[in-house]
Formats: C-alpha cells, sequence, structure tokens
C-alpha cells in the first residue's frame, strides 16, 4: 500500500460543505494528515520518540523536521494555506511517509491539481482492431478498462469468468456491490480495497471528473468497506499480480495478470490474464472456455 494502515473515517474540514466527506476528497491536507497519522514513529526512524506518548501516528514538528521544512510551513500545507510546493518538498514528504512509486505521484498531483471547470467528458471507445484481437484470444481472458474503472470491452472467456458486464459496466462498482464478485474472489478484500485505490489514484488526477463524482457519492452510500478504504486515501497503480478466484462453474482458477496501457488513450488500460500451464487452474480455465459461448466479438457497452 501506499500509505501504511487501513484508514479510518475522517471528520469534515472547517468551512466545508459535509457533501465533501462523501465527494471525490482529492484534498493535499487531507493526504498529508492521514500519512502523518498512519505512520509509527518507530517507522520513521525515530527509536525513543515512541515511547510515552498517546497517539501511533507522527507530531506535525518530528514531520517538519524529517522533511527539512519549518513546524510552520508544514502546517500551512496541511491546512491547506499554502499550494505548489516544490518538487524537492513533495519529494522529502514522500520520502518521510514511505511512499510507494504511486502514492508519489499521487501526492504530486494532490499538490498541484489541474484544476478545470466541471464538466462531462466524451465517452471513451475502443479500436475495432482492438476489440478484434481481443475477441481471438479464446484462451486468455481480456478486459480494457477506461476512465474511473470503467469496462470498455471484455472477449468471451472474460465475460465467462467475471460477469457479462451488459448490466454493470464499471469494475469497481461490480466488485463492491454485486454479491457474485464476493463469492468469486477468495481474496475479495484485498481485491476490492485495491480497486478503489486505483479510484482514488484517478480521482487525484482528475478531480473535476462529474462523473467519478457521481459514482463515488454512489458507492459511499451503499458500500461500508468504500467508505471506509476511500477515507484511508490508500491509493494502488495495477501493473501485474495475481488474482485467485472460486467460480461456481468450474472451481478454483488462478490467475496471473499483466496491465498494459494502449497507445494513443493514457486512460485505456489491457488486462490480459494467464494460468501456469498444467497447473488445476490452467485445465478449470479451459474448461470454462468451452462451456462458455465460444469466440465472440469483444463487447464494447454503450458508454453513457
Amino acid at each position: 500500500p501506499a500509505v501504511p494502515g487501513n484508514g479510518m473515517p475522517t471528520q469534515a474540514l472547517p468551512g466545508r460543505p459535509a457533501a465533501a466527506d462523501h465527494g471525490v476528497m482529492t484534498g493535499l491536507g487531507e493526504f498529508l494528515r492521514k500519512c502523518r497519522a498512519d505512520l509509527t514513529p518507530e517507522d520513521a526512524g525515530l527509536g525513543a520518540a515512541a515511547y510515552g506518548r498517546r497517539v501511533r501516528g507522527l507530531r506535525r514538528e518530528e514531520v517538519a523536521a524529517l522533511a527539512g521544512v519549518s513546524v510552520d510551513y508544514y502546517s500551512r500545507l496541511e491546512q491547506g494555506r499554502h499550494s505548489s510546493p516544490s518538487d524537492a518538498v513533495i519529494e522529502a514528504l514522500a520520502r518521510v511517509f514511505r511512499l510507494d512509486a504511486a502514492g508519489r505521484a499521487h501526492l504530486a498531483d494532490l499538490a498541484r491539481p489541474a484544476r478545470r471547470r466541471p464538466s462531462a467528458v466524451p465517452p471513451q471507445r475502443v479500436r475495432p482492431a482492438m476489440r478484434q484481437m481481443i475477441a481471438s484470444m479464446t484462451d486468455h481472458p481480456a478486459l480494457i478498462l477506461g476512465r474511473r474503472t470503467d469496462v470498455l470491452a471484455s472477449n468471451a472467456l472474460a465475460r465467462a469468468l467475471f460477469t457479462d458486464w451488459t448490466a454493470e459496466r464499471n469494475y469497481t462498482r461490480w466488485m463492491l456491490l454485486d454479491p457474485g464478485a464476493r463469492d468469486t474472489f477468495a481474496d475479495w478484500p484485498a481485491v476490492a480495497a485495491e480497486a478503489v485505490g486505483t479510484l482514488r489514484l484517478y480521482a487525484g488526477r482528475n478531480p473535476d471528473d462529474v462523473r467519478l463524482t457521481e459514482l463515488v457519492g454512489e458507492l459511499t452510500i451503499k458500500s461500508p468497506e468504500f467508505r471506509t478504504w476511500w477515507t484511508g486515501h490508500q491509493v494502488h497503480e495495477r501493473t501485474h499480480g495475481t488474482k485467485r478466484l472460486l467460480h461456481p462453474a468450474v472451481g478454483p482458477i488462478t490467475l496471473r495478470y499483466e496491465a498494459l496501457l494502449l497507445p494513443g488513450d493514457p486512460d485505456q488500460t489491457l488486462f490480459l490474464y494467464t494460468t501456469d500451464p498444467g497447473s488445476e487452474s490452467h485445465d478449470n480455465l479451459r474448461l470454462l472456455s468451452m462451456l462458455s459461448t465460444g469466440p465472440k466479438a469483444a463487447h464494447e457497452p454503450t458508454a453513457t
């Protein structure tokens, strides 16, 4: 995780509408306070400073000293009274809080947001050649996700493995709200938290996305897990990994996945899933392929 700890709901900031608590919430101050609260003195290398304190996290003066800035300067960052910190300050804070690559990128996004007027963005479309390519992959599930983890295209085996994506066209919403998703993933809490972290990373880069705000509001109302993970400010960038599934038709399947950014649209990511040759998972996935309806053109949901 980019930020240690599981995260707890935060209180509304003075002067901020209550609705902001269940909105996108991409403020730099909120992120810094969460990082500070989750980092112990021992983890920060302060040693004896941990004894005798009543709170788990670091104090502001400790963060300031470790980052090489004044206490007043750091306090203004947390309070939202200073904008555009330098690259050196961003790097120093990322080092103090032990952020990974995704966390560092998120910190930079929050420190220098590209504010635009909230507006609807054009729907994304997958190139026909790309849809044809993933449709031809009858032995490997394939998905293309777009902005806000919207499902833009999938092949037949991916639909047999997860869901048909006709009623539900957003991966994170399906993961959080569909009971079938909880039953499908053996490690559902970890997989779902990663999906929320991916959405949080996107929010930092696109704070004025109207549809994102609507999605976050819906998930906040309907999913208690989402509320906890979202206010925890953890971010996650999907590059590769492993997922363990228990498919109701064929049994357990362990998948390896690779996430590839598609040229021409940085907000489109191709997910390819494979299994280890000769494994039970490989046999079960082949059986699922035979049970499915066979190769079809990749499904492209109508964007709204």
